[in-house]
């Protein structure tokens, strides 16, 4: 059955230039629900025009007939069993109370939600739409589709910065897919510079790419904006470029007279090539053999490894520490070597993984509810 939703109230202050109504209209059309503006009559999720909340709340609440979400006791959004639940649930927002006859979810209970997606665990933020929380809520939002298990840069370093420029992004309206090409650009002159020796240049273009590659993902999920195409242009250059600007950097090294001889340069290019496309078939055979768990949540072990595991972000630490030291040569040759070890290591974890299969054991991520 499809789903309908609609919105009680009127709210003109926007978050990420989004008003209350416009926003629930992009989460129930990114859900796949009707949308019936400001007729509550015959719609199931009905949604308080003067809160808003993270899109997660919107996703369980949909999937859980007869719920309720609550803040101070208010009803902000509810799944209506039946159109008498649904006219309960108005009645009820406009006269800022909670209605009878649902399950109640009171965000002050601290209720929790996995992300699965975004490999996290987290209580949603829900809280009025008025002009002095704008800035908080945005923060909660920007933040609420955060990875939690990413590289150590992605992570510690520069969110801040990477929310900055998201919000400049919203404010002059520019579209997530416009993001993605001016950092696809920046990934094409970062390559051309190491392929020439422009080492300092060439990580000061890559790290700007590195940081639209986090702002284009934020920007599309807070303005609910994502797009099978926009999913496969940035996931697209995510996946191929890692290869190109490591061959770029091993040709530049002639420039700085530590060009690697010709077995030397091909054994590196092999192992970085081949790790590489291992470590993402590894990957990818985890998620089929789990039912879609990840291999970076299944122990902890697995989300700490990820922070520092042979990826684009932390192989661009190696090779900017070999660079400040003059030996960009040995650089090239260490991230070789921790690309064969990292690949080692999550081969191990999947041969694990299998065996406390074929024990019996039923693989879950370490982040889940026990319950």
């Amino acid at each position: 059955m499809t789903l309908s939703a609609a919105i009680v109230g009127d709210n003109k202050h926007t978050l990420w230039g989004l008003s209350a109504e416009e926003r629930t209209r992009r989460l129930a059309l990114a859900n796949k629900q009707d949308w019936k503006g400001a007729d509550a009559v015959g719609a199931n999720i009905i949604v308080n025009a003067a809160y808003v909340f993270d899109p997660l709340w919107y996703v369980h609440i949909s999937a859980n007939p007869g719920t309720m979400l609550t803040k101070n006791g208010v009803a902000v959004l509810a799944h209506a069993a039946d159109a008498a639940q649904a006219k309960a649930v108005a009645d009820a927002i406009r006269s800022e109370t909670k209605a009878s006859g649902l399950t109640e979810i009171a965000i002050e209970s601290g209720a929790t939600i996995q992300n699965k997606e975004l490999r996290k665990r987290i209580t949603p933020f829900v809280d009025r739409l008025i002009p002095e929380n704008v800035t908080a809520l945005e923060r909660a939002s920007y933040f609420g589709a955060y990875k939690g298990v990413t590289d150590a840069l992605t992570k510690y370093l520069w969110p801040e910065w990477a929310l900055m420029l998201t919000r400049v992004a919203a404010k002059i309206g520019m579209s997530p897919n416009q993001v993605t090409a001016i950092g696809f650009a920046l990934c094409l002159y970062a390559m051309w510079l190491f392929w020439y020796g422009h080492y300092w240049l060439g990580m000061a273009a890559g790290l700007i790419f590195m940081v639209l590659d986090t702002v284009d993902g934020k920007l599309a999920r807070c303005t609910i904006t994502s797009s099978w195409w926009g999913n496969v242009f940035d996931h697209g250059i995510d996946l191929i470029h890692p290869p190109f600007w490591w061959f770029a950097w091993a040709v530049g090294l002639s420039a700085w007279g530590q060009g690697l001889d010709f077995a030397t340069f091909w054994w590196i290019q092999g192992i970085l090539l081949v790790g590489y496309v291992i470590q993402r078939l590894i990957e990818g055979q985890f998620i089929l053999r789990n039912g879609g768990i990840h291999i970076h949540v299944w122990r902890k072990i697995d989300s700490d490894f990820r922070l520092i595991t042979a990826r684009r972000n932390p192989n661009m630490v190696i090779l900017f520490v070999a660079t400040l030291f003059q030996r960009p040569d040995i650089g090239i040759i260490a991230v070789a070597w921790w690309t064969g070890l990292s690949c080692l290591f999550h081969l191990v974890r999947l041969v694990q993984a299998e065996a406390f299969r074929v024990k019996g054991g039923t693989i879950r991520s370490w982040m889940e509810d026990p319950a």
